[in-house]
């Protein structure tokens, strides 16, 4: 009997041991921890490990100054880091490499980087534990020495290699740039984050990591539509014609569970930073183009078209809808004749009265008018129809730029959160002191993609 319960308090033990999932994370001394007063607790390898629990392993192979490529002046090819993190049994890898190779010492080899990368993930993914294997973005450096991590050559040569590299690899790419560009504050040295930076980086890892994920559906393959493949931003985009209108659907690496997505109304690909962020958390960016007709009836009817096709093809009932100056009037007559498919909307120094459209022609042919003194009487604004929009109870996000000289926000955003407010609808502004019409989104869309993530039910909190 004795022997009996050994062997059992063994085997739970055995199998206690097989069910940690073991994360390797390799990089540089960001990953390292360096400038932190305690790397081995505060490092985010570390800090995750605290956020995931004692049902995760995560081990920090991070080695201070080291370079992706193998011609770097400290390579991490070479280093015992790296022959160790390939024996880590790893079933999730981390990869923060190529701040470093920015430096004017490594740029000389940058076009090696790609081909460099293509190795060492394929290092990675050939070990018999099939590792996920996860790519971030290099954070910003704030360094004005030239000679040092320059920014200007992460941005425009380090990052769109290594979107390419994760295109060709089908791997998902973490957007770390973004999140710390406006953050300066959290790298007091101009390029190491402090605790508060760190603790950020872990918790995003973290969402990456538990987040549920539907990695069998396909909507390529749902949407019988004869496509041409082609790359947005290192994702998936098909482009096709529906009721002879162009379409575009782009697909994350992995689609959340429920299959969420965004409608964008116009503008395709213009400051992509927030669907960016939302591809990387499994949603779907959308496009059907109704340009020019400024969400009249036709528009209304290829869209609905779009949408049926859509949802029949498997994406979630409610859209989360994105319009950009006058992407606004789009998304709003939509919303406002189908309120109960909409999630929420995110507007962006939005267009949401007609009467203040400058081509009178366009005006005219879209809404049969006979007369150009007939649109001060037009009632078929975003404007105008804010009782059938906060029918759906959605709830609303606008950024306003204060001197937005192409659109008055008194007479469109203002005007609207206030009759929206009246109504019992929920709105939220959020004003850019200072700022004009261009540029559109914010250079962190942190603010707009928790908006949305909340709005979704897709929203991760901090574990207790």
């Amino acid at each position: 009997m004795k022997r009996i319960l050994i062997m059992l308090i063994a085997f739970c033990l055995i199998n206690i041991a097989s069910a940690t999932t073991r994360i390797t994370c390799i990089g540089a001394s960001i990953t390292y921890g360096a400038t932190l007063p305690d790397p081995a607790a505060q490092s985010y390898p570390a800090q995750l490990q605290k956020l995931l629990g004692k049902n995760y392993s995560v081990s920090n192979f991070g080695v201070s100054s080291a370079t992706l490529l193998r011609k770097g002046d400290l390579s991490y090819w070479s280093t015992k880091a790296y022959q160790e993190a390939l024996q880590s049994k790893p079933d999730v890898v981390f990869i923060d490499l190529g701040g470093n190779d920015a430096k004017l010492v490594n740029r000389v080899h940058l076009d090696e980087y790609e081909k460099d990368y293509h190795d060492l993930i394929r290092s990675f993914a050939q070990l018999p534990s099939h590792p996920r294997i996860v790519l971030l973005l290099p954070i910003p450096s704030f360094q004005v020495d030239t000679n040092q991590i320059y920014d200007k050559v992460i941005v425009n040569s380090i990052i769109p290699k290594l979107r390419n590299v994760a295109n060709d690899e089908h791997l998902e790419v973490i957007d770390m740039h973004s999140m710390f560009v406006n953050h300066e504050s959290w790298m007091p040295d101009k390029i190491h984050p402090n605790l508060e930076g760190t603790a950020m980086t872990a918790k995003r890892l973290y969402d990456v990591v538990v987040q549920s994920r539907d990695k069998n559906y396909d909507i390529f393959n749902n949407m019988n539509q004869q496509v041409k493949e082609s790359n947005f931003y290192g994702y998936p985009c098909a482009e096709f014609t529906f009721d002879n209108r162009d379409c575009k659907i782009v697909k994350p690496k992995w689609a959340a569970k429920g299959h969420p997505w965004v409608w964008r109304a116009r503008f395709w690909g213009h400051e992509p930073q927030t669907d960016i962020a939302l591809l990387e958390r499994g949603f779907h960016i959308v496009y059907c183009d109704v340009a020019e007709l400024l969400g009249n009836n036709e528009a209304i009817g290829y869209w609905n078209d779009f949408y049926k096709m859509l949802t029949n093809a498997g994406l979630g009932k409610k859209a989360v809808l994105e319009g950009m100056s006058r992407g606004g009037i789009y998304i709003y007559n939509w919303a406002a004749a189908n309120p109960d498919k909409v999630a929420c909307t995110y507007a962006d120094n939005a267009l949401l009265d007609l009467k203040y459209w400058p081509d009178s022609a366009i005006l005219k042919k879209d809404f049969n008018l006979t007369s150009a003194n007939q649109i001060g009487s037009l009632k078929v604004s975003p404007i105008d129809k804010v009782q059938q929009i906060v029918k759906g109870k959605f709830p609303m996000l606008h950024l306003s730029a204060d001197d937005d000289e192409a659109v008055d926000p008194s007479k469109n955003t203002l005007l609207f959160e206030q009759k929206v407010k009246a109504l019992g609808g929920s709105i939220a502004v959020i004003h850019k002191p200072g700022f004009k019409h261009h540029p559109h989104s914010l250079p962190n869309p942190a603010p707009i993609v928790e908006f949305i993530l909340k709005a979704t039910g897709y929203e991760i909190p901090f574990p207790n």
